[in-house]
């Protein structure tokens, strides 16, 4: 299922769904304590009367002449059990065991101690429900006492409706409470949520060129999100503007060779003769060659846009250096240049990233090689100086006037007069070397010929 066909996600919605059914479980827990609470305490206040009952008859019981049981049942103690739902009253009293003296021979009897507080039983009498109170006493003759127990019962429906209307009125209260609970979360969600509609509607009025950070104010809850998307919006321009430099780039520099190729096309397809056909054709394939390393170093230029801002770890920049030499050693020798490294042997810690400034540092060599002396001297050197490590290649060649040093690290501006070139080697090398804190700049070499370029680059603290 994609995206779009999902049932939109809602805060407020799942916050009231979380609440009542929260609410619910725990009211649901409540109710059934409360119906437990309210029929104990309906239960305690008519076995109360009903034990109040049995004390009044029993207090009217005395010994005939012939030594019996006699008693006469106070009706008034048995209207002290009439109630609402109309629950029908019941009594017995029994004398001596087997013996009853009047009442309902077949209604249940609790089993009651002579003396002790009267005792309580549920059970059925005539097909309903009924509880049931027996007090055990004795009447005395002054020389004998004879035992007797009063037993008297009521159906349960005065209880039960008791019991049914405290557990309705708390369902009521409780749902007036889940319901007011609901609403003020309700509220209280959508005005605590108007921050994020601010946000969003702050983000959606700014026009499509506008990647700066969000200024809207939040809660403290969303300004981690706030922060989030203000660096995807930094990085999103670091990329865009890495992206409109490129193709600005390419379009400019590219339009040159592509043109040379396109005459030299024509010129080789009109051409009288073969070596008329492969003079072209070379000429073409170096115009191929230079749009190459064009787009080579403008691919390079586009990494380093992209890495601005990433957190790189340390490299020991004279093991690096050492290496990088011996590498171009080869090259160097064909070209009749005396290459080599001098400066630091112990380790020179430094943040960079091996790659991007691999590629300043060959671009140095490269160039350094490249407008030289014939067979003249590059050094490559690593030394510290303060808090920085420097970076060094130094020729002896023609070298860049004073004048024109600043310009040879704009893009596509030549500093040397004459060889080859782009414009684009010492540019590279100026942005990576700021890229990793540090910065690129051109003096005279020893003696004041040629050319020392040199990058300075803040230690590492270790």
């Amino acid at each position: 299922m994609s995206l779009t066909g999902r049932r939109p996600f809602s805060i407020r919605r799942r916050l009231l769904l979380w609440l009542l059914v929260a609410t619910a479980a725990f009211g649901t827990l409540a109710l059934i304590d409360t119906g437990r609470e309210a029929e104990r305490m309906a239960n305690a206040l008519a076995d109360r009367v009903l034990a109040g009952s049995a004390l009044v008859i029993a207090e009217r019981a005395s010994l005939d002449q012939d030594g019996r049981i006699a008693i006469e049942i106070p009706y008034g103690a048995l209207e002290m059990l009439s109630s609402a739902a109309e629950d029908r009253v019941f009594y017995r009293v029994d004398g001596p065991p087997g013996h009853l003296v009047t009442g309902y021979a077949d209604l249940p009897v609790a089993r009651a101690r002579q003396g002790a507080d009267p005792a309580f039983s549920d059970g059925v009498f005539r097909g309903e429900p009924v509880r049931v109170a027996s007090l055990a006493r004795a009447a005395s003759t002054g020389i004998d006492e004879v035992p007797f127990v009063v037993t008297v019962a009521e159906t349960t429906r005065a209880r039960v409706e008791l019991t049914r209307t405290i557990l309705m009125r708390s369902a009521l209260r409780l749902a007036l409470m889940i319901l007011g609970a609901v609403g003020i979360v309700g509220i209280a969600v959508t005005v605590s949520l108007q921050p994020l509609y601010r946000l969003g509607e702050a983000i959606a009025e700014r026009s499509p060129d506008d990647l700066g950070p969000v200024e809207t104010r939040v809660p403290s809850e969303v300004r981690g999100l706030v922060g989030t998307i203000n660096l995807f919006m930094s990085r999103l321009k670091s990329a865009l503007d890495g992206l409109r430099n490129f193709t600005g780039n390419a379009g400019h520099q590219l339009r040159t060779p592509l043109a040379v190729v396109r005459t030299q096309l024509a010129l080789a397809a009109r051409a009288g003769s073969l070596a008329e056909a492969q003079e072209a054709a070379q000429k073409g394939d170096a115009a191929v060659a230079h749009a190459e390393r064009i787009l080579a170093q403008l691919l390079l230029l586009a990494k380093v846009d992209a890495t601005s801002g990433r957190d790189v770890g340390q490299m020991d920049l004279v093991g690096f250096a050492r290496d990088l030499t011996a590498d171009h050693i080869p090259a160097a020798a064909e070209m009749g240049i005396d290459l080599g490294y001098e400066g630091e042997e112990a380790q020179v810690l430094v943040r960079a990233e091996p790659l991007l400034l691999g590629e300043a540092l060959r671009n140095l060599i490269s160039n350094a090689m490249l407008h030289g002396r014939a067979g003249g001297m590059v050094t490559v050197r690593v030394r510290r100086e303060d808090a920085n490590a420097v970076l060094e290649v130094e020729d002896d060649g023609p070298g860049i006037p004073p004048e024109a040093r600043a310009a040879a690290v704009n893009r596509f501006a030549r500093g040397r007069t004459q060889g080859p070139g782009m414009g684009l080697g010492l540019p590279v090398v100026d942005e990576i070397a700021a890229l990793f804190g540090g910065h690129l700049t051109l003096v005279d070499g020893a003696g004041g010929q040629g050319l020392c370029a040199r990058i300075s680059l803040p230690l590492a603290e270790t």
